[in-house]
C-alpha cells in the first residue's frame, strides 16, 4: 500500500435509516485520519426520510455524495458505493452503525501491518431500550450467536470472516465485487472468495464498531429469518462451508417440533409416557435457555431486571427464526 494515509472511501448503503444515518456520518466525518475520506451514501427506496437526511448531509459536506440503489438490495448498493468510490481503501459502514474516530487510521494501518486484503473487528451491539439491551447482550453470548470472533472478541490473527470490512481497492479487481444474488450474508460469500483467491481475512479487537439493534421482537425475527435462509445458501453453494454450529439452530426447530408433535400423538392416543418423550426436546430447550439467559444477565456486568426479564425471549426468537429460515431456504425467484 503505498503512502502513509492513502485516499479512504466510506461506502454505506442505507434503507430506512433516518433515526441512525446522522450520527454515522458525522462519526464517519469526524474521523481522526491524515489522509483524504470520501462517504459514499448508496440509498434504496426508503418509506422514511432517510433519502432527504442523506441528501441534505451531502449539500453541507463536500466529501459526501449520495447514489441510487433502486433495488434496496444490500449488495447491489455496495456494488453501487465501490463504482462510485475513488479511494485506494474501501471500508464499509452501515446506517445503523457507529464507528470510534479512530476505526479510519486502525483499519489503514492493520491493514499495511498485516499484509491482508480485509480487516474487521468487532460488532459491539449496544441498546437503548430494555429489549434492545437484552438483544445487544444476547448477540455477544456464545448461546446467543456462537464463537464468531467478531460477535464474542478474541485475539487478532486470521479470520473466516469478519463484520462490515475494510479493503484494499485491489481485492475487487481482483476477485470481483459482491455478489448480488446474495440478499444478505454477501460479506461472508467475498471473505469466502478473498481466501480461496489466497488472500487473507484478518480479525482485530482493535476495531470495534457500535451496532444499534433491532427495537422490536418482530423486526429481530425478520432479521433473523433472513441471516438463516441466506446462511442455507451459502450452504447450498459452498457445501464444504456447512458445520455443527450453523445446523444447531435447525437441528433444534425440527427436534423440537417432532417432540411437540409426539406429544400430542401420545395424548390422543392416552400414552402418558409417549407425552413425556415427546415433551423432553422442547423442555430441554426451555431450561438451556433460562439458565444461560440467568448467566447472560450477571456477566460482563449485571443486567436491570427490566433487560434481563426479556433474555429468554430474545434468545427464542433469534434461535428459532435463524432455524426456520435455514430450514426454509432462499426460494427461487
Amino acid at each position: 500500500m503505498t503512502g502513509q494515509s492513502p485516499p479512504v472511501t466510506v461506502i454505506m448503503p442505507v434503507l430506512n435509516e433516518e433515526r441512525h444515518l446522522p450520527h454515522a456520518v458525522q462519526q464517519v466525518l469526524e474521523q481522526d485520519y491524515r489522509g483524504r475520506i470520501e462517504l459514499v451514501i448508496a440509498v434504496g427506496p426508503s418509506t422514511d426520510r432517510t433519502r432527504a437526511v442523506a441528501e441534505s448531509l451531502a449539500s453541507e459536506h463536500g466529501g459526501v455524495r449520495v447514489v441510487d440503489n433502486p433495488s434496496g438490495r444490500t449488495p447491489i448498493g455496495l456494488n453501487a458505493a465501490i463504482a462510485a468510490s475513488t479511494g485506494d481503501v474501501i471500508i464499509r459502514v452501515d446506517g445503523h452503525a457507529i464507528i470510534p474516530k479512530d476505526y479510519v487510521a486502525t483499519a489503514v494501518a492493520t491493514l499495511s501491518d498485516t499484509g491482508a486484503d480485509n480487516v474487521g473487528g468487532i460488532m459491539d451491539a449496544e441498546g437503548i431500550t430494555p429489549f434492545e439491551q437484552a438483544v445487544a447482550r444476547a448477540m455477544t453470548s456464545r448461546f446467543g450467536v456462537g464463537g464468531a470472533a467478531f460477535h464474542v472478541g478474541g485475539d487478532e490473527g486470521p479470520a473466516l470472516t469478519v463484520y462490515l470490512g475494510c479493503f484494499r481497492r485491489s481485492v475487487f479487481t481482483r476477485v470481483g465485487g459482491f455478489d448480488e444474488s446474495m440478499e444478505r450474508a454477501q460479506d461472508w460469500e467475498l471473505n469466502l472468495r478473498i481466501r480461496q483467491s489466497g488472500g487473507l481475512v484478518w480479525f482485530t479487537p482493535a476495531l470495534r464498531v457500535t451496532y444499534r439493534p433491532r427495537s422490536s421482537a418482530v423486526a429481530l425475527a425478520r432479521q433473523y429469518l433472513d441471516y438463516g435462509r441466506w446462511r442455507r445458501e451459502v450452504a447450498r453453494r459452498h457445501p464444504r462451508t456447512v458445520s455443527a454450529r450453523y445446523l444447531a439452530a435447525p437441528m433444534t426447530v425440527v427436534g423440537m417440533a417432532m417432540g411437540v408433535l409426539l406429544a400430542i400423538a401420545g395424548a390422543l392416543n392416552g400414552h402418558g409416557w409417549l407425552v413425556g418423550l415427546g415433551l423432553a426436546a422442547p423442555l430441554a430447550y426451555v431450561l438451556a435457555n433460562l439458565l444461560a439467559s440467568v448467566m447472560t444477565a450477571r456477566t460482563p456486568a449485571r443486567l436491570p431486571w427490566s433487560t434481563a426479564m426479556r433474555l429468554p425471549l430474545v434468545y427464542a426468537v433469534m434461535h428459532l427464526s435463524w432455524g426456520v429460515g435455514f430450514l426454509r431456504g432462499v426460494r427461487p425467484r
